[in-house]
């Protein structure tokens, strides 16, 4: 089995008791709800990445954010049809505060990793599928 390391930057944006997620179009999480946000590419600081990623996901692009914690967690999942791959996730996330409240929030994916982004009640995340990532800061 291949071992696989991927670093991520990730934002939490709450917003009148309602948290802004994307629902995940590929990888080990497809389905469930995540935070907007995503690999680090060569030679990007991490406050870029998560600027570009918001803006690729969410439509969002006046923002600001500040390191709120570390975290990452193992999972073995199937990478191809006859292949397992197990994979160590570590995401730093970032609180998120939107700097201008217009903008128009894209809900019909990337065409990449997301299918969409919403608001979801923070309430309602108990009886959702969510990442490891979600869960470990609203569960």
């Amino acid at each position: 089995m291949d071992r696989f390391t991927h670093l991520g930057v990730y934002g939490v944006l709450k917003k009148d008791d309602k948290v802004l997620l994307i629902k995940k179009g590929r990888g080990p999480h497809t389905g469930k709800w995540d935070f907007p946000g995503g690999s680090i590419e060569f030679g990007e600081e991490p406050y870029q990445t998560l600027i570009r990623e918001f803006e690729e996901e969410t439509g969002i692009t006046a923002l600001t954010g500040t390191i709120k914690t570390t975290m990452s967690y193992t999972l073995i999942w199937p990478f191809k049809a006859d292949k397992l791959e197990e994979m160590h996730h570590i995401g730093i996330i970032y609180d998120v505060k939107l700097v201008d409240d217009t903008f128009n929030l894209r809900t019909d994916g990337d065409g990449q990793d997301s299918l969409g982004a919403k608001w979801i009640p923070m309430c309602d995340l108990i009886d959702m599928p969510i990442t490891p990532f979600v869960k470990n800061i609203f569960g």
